[in-house]
């Protein structure tokens, strides 16, 4: 597992979000900007997704190729087909794109790259990114379980169409936003205008890279969490937190654990796995870092949904504190089994 690799991987982004959120809009600007490199961009269906006509040289079944150096398959058939008739091509690209269509949820779309050695050998999945429309969010997290897998599931969430809602509506979906996924990336957007290094080449699954750019990546914000008293006389009391109100999503949430003593690897591997096989239907995402006791190297994994993924990434840094840290994020987890369960395994 932790042999250098000589084929430099090539990075995938998924890329996800209820419909009408603005997913085409982000994808047309990826393909029609000059950014001057090569990506392979696969959609579920071509005809749904509206692509410019313009943009598309010639088109057959499965294979379009941009003017601008992108090229687009369909994937009627397999993703797994497809992306190693994308790696047969001659002519390398810098990146792939999956767009999934917007009900579906990305956990399947995720699991590929760890599942299939033909694609995890070639390809490593860089961060799954999530669009959401600010106006309409609030709505689907009500009514579609999809809405909110995509935000749970996501690295980076696009909240798109801010435009179109008043401060106070941008403060209370981002609230709720947080309240199923504290750790991704938020950005407000108004017709999925970003920058697109920080959608493609985030890096976001490669944990050690992500925590070096963004140190607080495995630590939600959980300070407020508990201090409901703010509408306490039927008012809403928008100063309290800088004007962010705290939401508890019924049955979505995240669990974060952490401790400063070395695990033991020969009970914590046995325990995780067991945990994934157990409740992996409900654990959307897990990742961590791990100290494990006389072993000089961090250990990094994550997983999706019973499929975990892990290996030895850096030795510690010298004066580096060796903390463990791991992330749940799904729907109804057993906090309490899972807290005394990962206590358990400190050597």
């Amino acid at each position: 597992m932790n042999t250098p690799t000589s084929v430099e991987k090539i990075p995938v982004t998924v890329l996800t979000g209820y419909l009408g959120a603005g997913k085409t809009t982000l994808l047309n600007r990826i393909l029609s900007e000059p950014h001057g490199k090569k990506y392979a961009v696969i959609v579920n269906e071509f005809g749904e997704i509206g692509i410019d006509n313009e943009l598309v040289v010639n088109a057959d079944e499965e294979v379009f190729e941009m003017n601008n150096g992108c090229i687009c398959c369909t994937v009627r058939g397999d993703l797994v087909r497809i992306i190693d008739g994308l790696m047969r091509r001659k002519g390398k690209f810098d990146a792939i794109i999956v767009e999934t269509t917007g009900l579906a949820d990305p956990a399947p779309v995720a699991q590929t790259f760890f599942m299939d050695e033909n694609v995890g050998a070639k390809t490593r999945l860089d961060a799954v990114v999530t669009v959401a429309d600010a106006k309409w969010l609030k709505d689907r997290l009500k009514d579609a379980p999809e809405a909110k897998n995509q935000i749970a599931f996501a690295d980076v969430i696009l909240l798109n169409k801010t435009d179109l809602v008043t401060p106070g509506e941008l403060a209370e979906v981002e609230a709720r936003i947080r309240a199923i996924n504290p750790y991704a990336k938020l950005h407000r957007t108004e017709r999925s205008n970003i920058a697109l290094d920080e959608v493609l080449g985030r890096n976001a699954f490669d944990l050690d890279r992500i925590l070096d750019i963004e140190p607080e990546f495995l630590t939600a914000d959980d300070g407020h969490d508990h201090d409901h008293h703010h509408d306490h006389d039927g008012h809403d009391h928008h100063h309290h937190h800088g004007g962010l109100k705290h939401y508890h999503d019924e049955d979505m949430q995240s669990i974060s654990l952490k401790t400063d003593k070395p695990l033991n690897s020969d009970k914590f591997f046995p325990w995780v796995q067991d945990l994934v096989q157990t409740e992996g239907k409900d654990i959307l995402r897990s990742k961590g870092i791990l100290s494990f006791k006389d072993d000089d190297e961090r250990f990094v994994f994550q997983g999706v949904h019973m499929i975990l993924d892990g290996d030895h990434q850096r030795a510690w840094k010298e004066g580096e504190e060796r903390t463990s840290r791991i992330v749940f994020i799904g729907r109804h987890l057993p906090e309490e089994k899972i807290r005394k369960g990962f206590e358990s395994c400190i050597a």
